[in-house]
This record gives structure tokens, sequence and C-alpha cells, in this order.
């Protein structure tokens, strides 16, 4: 039997993630938030791209942000993430090389003012720094979504938001809290304005 008390793990782990929200960057998240919003605005395409745990938080953000953000009578984000088409993903994979899944995917729809959000905790996954390399290339705004010391990703985005911890679990976490606080913002602030204000906004 371990001689470490569960409930003193369980508290250690719950004050790491205070720590973390603590020393977050609020102008970065509202940074990201006013991305989101012009993108909403204007009609705008955002992708989500990420791998292993951040492929399904880039699943999850696109889930939320499509339904969870959704209000009646307005019209919804468009928002799509790149790592749920097993099958394009795998073809992708076996025939270009897992470098280009992002990519490749992107070569079919992004357009000059979309948004590409990449979910890394370490900054380095080579298929996201080529996906970011292209998408801006073709004029889409870019968002680093990272932990550990933002990688490459976040020397190569437009915009970034950096969870300052080196491990996994605590930046994932983090990683998923953003997703619902920006979910919150549209479906509880900025969904409800009149059209007139948001109107006025993205003038």
């Amino acid at each position: 039997m371990t001689s470490i008390d569960p409930v003193d793990f369980v508290r250690a782990y719950f004050d790491k993630i205070r720590r973390l929200l603590d020393s977050t960057d609020l102008q970065a998240l509202a940074r990201l938030m006013a991305v989101l919003e012009t993108a909403w605005v204007e009609g705008r395409q955002v992708f989500i791209i990420g791998n292993g745990g951040s492929a399904s938080t880039a699943s999850h953000w696109a889930c939320d942000l499509n339904k969870g953000a959704s209000h009646p009578g307005r019209r919804r984000l468009r928002v799509i993430s790149l790592t749920d088409n097993m099958a394009h993903f795998s073809a992708i994979a076996n025939d270009c090389g897992y470098d280009k899944v992002f990519t490749e995917q992107l070569r079919n729809l992004v357009q000059r003012g979309d948004v590409l959000i990449g979910i890394s905790a370490s900054g380095n996954s080579p298929n996201l720094l080529d996906a970011f390399d292209y998408a801006s290339r073709q004029g889409a705004a870019t968002v680093a979504i990272v932990g550990f010391t933002g990688g490459k990703l976040a020397t190569m985005a437009d915009h970034v938001v950096h969870v300052q911890s080196s491990e996994y679990g605590p930046v994932e976490d983090m990683h998923l809290m953003f997703d619902h606080v920006v979910t919150d913002w549209f479906r509880m602030v900025v969904m409800p304005r009149t059209e007139a204000e948001t109107d006025a906004d993205g003038a």
C-alpha cells in the first residue's frame, strides 16, 4: 500500500491548477475571444487542430463553439476540428505523411481571413507547425494554445495563449477551461447582443 494519502495527492494537484489559473494571462484570452468574435461577425471559418489529448480537446472546442455557444435567432460560429474525419486524416497520413495531416485538409478549405487554432502542450508538433506555415501564407489568422515553453508554434502564431507548466495533465486541464470560458462568453454575452450592437463592435 502507498504511504501517500490520496486526499493529499488530490489537494496537491488542485493546488497546481489554482496556481496556473492565477498566472493566466487574461489579456491573451481576451485577444483570442476578440479574434473569434471578429470571425463570427465576418462569417469566417475557424479550424482547430491538435494531436493526442489535444486532438480530443480540439474536438471538444469545436463541439462547444458550434453547439454550446449558439443562441436562438442568431447565426452560429463556423468551427471545424480537423482531427475528426478519420478516413481523410488516415488517407493523408498514409499517402503524404503524418506531418501533412492538417495542411492537406486546409488546402481544401482555408481562405483568407479564416482562423486556425492549434492546441499543443509542447508547441513543437511538426504537423501543427506545417499547418500554421501554410495557413499564414494563405492569409489566415493563427492562434497557438500551448503549454511547456510554448515551443516553435508560439513563435509562429499571431496570437498565443500560454499555460506555463511542463506537465501534460494540468496543461490540458487549462486548455479545456479556456474552451469553456470562451463558449460561455459567446453564449451569455456576444450572442444575446442586438444586431446593431454587434455591427458596431465589428465596424
